[in-house]
């Protein structure tokens, strides 16, 4: 089957971001090659685009939404650095109008058949219906949804970390389902892929057949290229954070289960970014008579993440509501084995040939297993080397970039001549 020609809409897609226009941005890239691709996005993107080597034009089309946009984004961050549900909310009336000007704009051309696919790949949470899906529905043109993913419930026993984000819209999101505009995005959708199984889960049975799972993440080879070797000398175990420092993360509960370990030496910990807890973090370890044992090196660049990272033997992260976890596989793609809580996106991403899981459970026992397992390896650090080798093998194998795109390429002959099952991607 021929290249096909697809539209991809991505909002948010930004080469020198992080997070979701990161994201964004790696899958529409990685799908030109597989498909002859133009890329819908943001106003705000086009001059990373443009340094990227892209032209407009040709290679992408640049939406201005500003004035909707910025007046909305502006009014978002009077709810302080957290807050994710109600930011989302708010950001559905800049988005919805992404969409009439994507329409104004290639409607026509959509409906001339100038397109095999329309694909949306941004923005990722479940909770935004599409106007673009319904109206490539009307004219029989294939529209690609995800992938999806979001809305994972906060754990019980974690109210004070949820109120400390400023969650309170969290205690209702679970209303978007009511929306009407929700249930006809699905259904007008050809496939949908979903990034977590929780995110799955949310999906109507009815969608089932065309529900593909997806995690959303990928790795760029040519950002985490380097080898770690866990465990390759005599000395002190070496682990490190990386992340936020916001209540979820739980770098807060890593100090505390590595305390014991660290005062007698067993142990250092590195912990990589900054946010609002890190003043509390550093008092928290000064409390602790951790001074000196403890190093935090604030926000870094990727290429110096990459190397804290490939000089430690092990990737602390005790995230105890992570929808995807990028950070894992940057991990293993270093071939540095993780620890996390088995619970959302890093649950899924770790299994025992290549990492390890505790259980999610109440803040007492994550620290406590936490500790307990620092202390077994602690004592058989043989088996890092091993797992390592095996996250980096499993990060080649499926969840680079350029695989993701081969992995979506059947997504799109799938829809393009939906015969059998829909293809099954990923274990």
């Amino acid at each position: 089957m021929n290249k096909p020609r697809v539209l991809v809409m991505a909002e948010a897609a930004n080469p020198e971001l992080v997070s979701v226009p990161l994201v964004g941005w790696s899958f529409a890239n990685a799908l030109r090659s597989v498909a002859d691709v133009h890329i819908v996005t943001q106003v705000r993107n086009r001059d990373a685009f443009l340094r990227a080597g892209l032209k407009e034009g040709t290679d992408f089309t640049s939406v201005d939404t500003e004035k909707v946009a910025a007046p909305l984004w502006r009014f978002s961050k009077l709810f302080g650095p957290g807050a994710w549900t109600a930011k989302q909310a708010l950001s559905a009336i800049p988005d919805a109008y992404f969409e009439r000007i994507v329409w104004q704009r290639f409607g026509a051309s959509i409906t001339a058949g100038e397109w095999d696919i329309v694909h949306r790949v941004t923005p990722l949470t479940p909770t935004k219906p599409s106007y673009v899906a319904r109206q490539c529905a009307k004219v029989g043109v294939p529209f690609v949804l995800g992938p999806l993913n979001g809305g994972v419930p906060w754990p019980k026993g974690f109210d004070k970390e949820r109120r400390r984000e400023g969650e309170w819209l969290s205690y209702v999101r679970s209303a978007y389902k009511l929306l009407p505009m929700r249930g006809a995005t699905l259904t007008a959708a050809s496939a949908i892929m979903v990034g977590s199984k929780f995110t799955m889960g949310e999906i109507p049975q009815v969608h089932s057949a065309k529900t593909i799972y997806l995690p959303e993440n990928g790795i760029d080879v040519a950002r985490f290229h380097l080898q770690a070797a866990p465990a390759a000398d005599d000395g002190p175990l070496r682990a490190c954070f990386v992340g936020r420092m916001v209540p979820y993360k739980g770098a807060d509960m890593l100090i505390e289960a590595a305390a014991p370990l660290l005062k007698v030496g067993k142990l250092t910990l590195t912990l990589i970014g900054d946010g609002p807890m890190l003043p509390e973090l550093k008092q928290s370890v000064a409390s602790l008579g951790l001074d000196g044992t403890v190093e935090f090196s604030g926000w870094l660049e990727h290429a110096q993440v990459q190397q804290v990272m490939a000089s430690c033997d092990l990737l602390a992260f005790p995230s105890i509501r992570e929808f995807g976890g990028g950070v894992v596989l940057e991990a293993m793609a270093l071939g540095l084995p993780p620890l996390v809580v088995d619970y959302a996106g890093p649950g899924e991403l770790v299994q025992p040939e290549w990492g390890y899981a505790i259980p999610i459970g109440p803040r007492a026992d994550i620290i406590r297993d936490l500790r307990d397992a620092l202390e077994q390896l602690i004592i058989e650090p043989q088996e890092l080397l091993q797992k390592g080798m095996a996250a980096r093998a499993r990060v080649e194998e499926t969840f680079t970039w350029s695989q993701k795109a081969m992995q979506i390429a059947q997504v799109y002959d799938w829809v393009r001549a939906p015969v059998g099952p829909a293809p099954t991607l990923i274990d």
